[in-house]
């Protein structure tokens, strides 16, 4: 689907506009789009503009701004009412992940936009090929996943479903690169997609360490911070691999596997974590407590060094695979 993409000719709908939702609008008018964002939920309509305005102070600290915070304010608006997407030419869902909620929502848009506008979802979980079923021209509907904060990370992936029309994802995918991300595009339907496979891999060999006494929460944090977190940003997994030398491999992979967990079921770790509730920095309990202002330091660290990785991220940018996609 090959044509000149100006942004700003481009209107973005967000439906669902809680952390995540808010984050991507901001993302959005950064990249130079007008947004029409949609707060399904009265406490999200109250909120909705103070959240995204943080986000773009947010980036006018870092550097990413090319105009005055208000100017993208301009760009924006904020509305309880579907009708207000008519004229958007993609809309993207960021509600929770309950399918029931997510097909009454899709139905609200389907009833306000035109048969051609391109309806994604954010879902990290919920297989497209599901999602698409419940919206008329299923062709048009795929997975747009972005990382938190949307506005500061360079992921994203784009994830057809069985019926996706795969030159409307194609645009999608040339389009992301106008948002500053090094895109992936997956043309095959997964469950998870492939960061959360991988991510949940690593969460179910972690939890099983826990639940046996092998390791600690704190020394796999600490693995993972000065070890995978030292050279990650720059190479990912599999040209680390090719940076170490693949000659010793197939040995370990032989000896290691076999020990790896394989659980199916919810490690008993995490079953504590759902039984008390609990929300992480959200709520001060997770698997760790954050005591008074703790939760709120770990968020502001968070904002800052995502400065510097999105600095490091686009001084070493992964040019010769930018535009390839099989």
């Amino acid at each position: 689907m090959t044509e000149q993409i100006n942004v700003a000719d481009i209107y973005v709908g967000v439906v669902g506009l809680g952390l995540m939702g808010s984050s991507i609008v901001a993302a959005l008018l950064v990249a130079g789009h007008p947004v029409k964002a949609i707060a399904p939920l009265a406490d999200e309509l109250a909120k909705a503009p103070e959240h995204i305005k943080s986000h773009l102070l947010q980036c006018e600290s870092a550097g990413l701004l090319q105009y005055p915070v208000e100017h993208y304010l301009n760009m924006l608006n904020v509305s309880g009412s579907y009708a207000t997407l008519a004229d958007c030419r993609l809309v993207l869902e960021c509600v929770t992940e309950r399918p029931d909620i997510k097909k009454e929502v899709y139905a609200n848009i389907v009833a306000a936009v035109a048969t051609d506008t391109i309806i994604a979802s954010n879902t990290s979980a919920i297989p497209i090929s599901i999602l698409q079923t419940y919206v008329p021209g299923p062709e048009r509907f795929l997975g747009i996943h972005w990382a938190e904060p949307a506005y500061m990370t360079r992921f994203l992936e784009i994830t057809c479903g069985n019926a996706t029309a795969v030159p409307l994802a194609e645009w999608a995918f040339e389009l992301a690169h106008h948002w500053g991300k090094e895109p992936t595009l997956l043309k095959k339907d997964i469950r998870g997609f492939v960061t959360n496979r991988l991510m949940y891999a690593v969460y179910r060999e972690g939890l099983t360490l826990a639940d046996n006494g092998i390791a600690t929460i704190e020394d796999m944090d600490k693995a993972f911070r000065y070890d995978a977190g030292s050279w990650m940003t720059l190479m990912g997994i599999f040209r680390r691999m090719d940076f170490l030398g693949l000659d010793n491999l197939d040995n370990i992979l032989n000896n290691l596997l076999p020990q790896l967990s394989n659980v199916d079921d919810v490690p008993l770790a995490m079953q504590k974590m759902i039984e008390l509730r609990a929300k992480g920095t959200q709520t001060s309990k997770g698997f760790y407590d954050y005591n008074g202002s703790e939760a709120k330091e770990w968020d502001d660290a968070f904002a800052e060094f995502n400065k510097e990785i999105d600095r490091l991220a686009a001084q070493y940018p992964s040019v010769s695979n930018k535009f390839q996609h099989k």
